[in-house]
């Protein structure tokens, strides 16, 4: 068998990148952007992260922003495990969790759909809160199917 595919179906070194970005439409972009680029270097598919860290990028963007803070992307691999967390500064402003997201009434609506995407493709996903005034919207997806 190939070394790159085993390699890539048997992730065995753990990893890690963190990154703080502004808390804008260009930020949340350079997050998934940046996913797309440490995965790849990494030998690690990237496509459904690249939606969760966007959806999730977004949202700090905009329901999380606090003019002067910004919001933290962190990518960590740890065995077979990719965990995806996005940190903002509006504690106070907790998402519904895993479970209790209702798609938007509107079949036409623009928003409201970002946690949808984000439950339909991690395997794990939630929200941590603190320290104050932090919440973390995390998400983590099974490298070995």
């Amino acid at each position: 068998m190939n070394q790159e595919i085993v390699r890539a179906q048997h992730p065995t070194t753990d990893r890690s990148f963190t990154v703080l970005l502004s808390p804008t439409r260009r930020g949340a972009r350079l997050a998934r952007l940046l996913t797309i680029a440490h995965l790849g270097a990494w030998g690690l598919p990237s496509e459904s992260a690249s939606h969760i860290v966007g959806e999730l990028a977004a949202n700090a963007s905009v329901h999380g922003r606090v003019p002067g803070r910004d919001f933290q992307l962190s990518l960590t691999v740890s065995g077979n495990t990719l965990r995806i967390e996005v940190t903002d500064t509006r504690g106070d402003s907790v998402p519904p969790g895993p479970g209790a997201v209702k798609a938007p009434e509107d079949d036409h609506a623009e928003h409201g759909r970002g946690l949808l995407i984000v439950e339909a493709l991690a395997d794990h996903w939630g929200v941590a809160p603190g320290p104050v005034p932090r919440k973390t919207v995390w998400a983590e997806i099974d490298l070995v199917r």
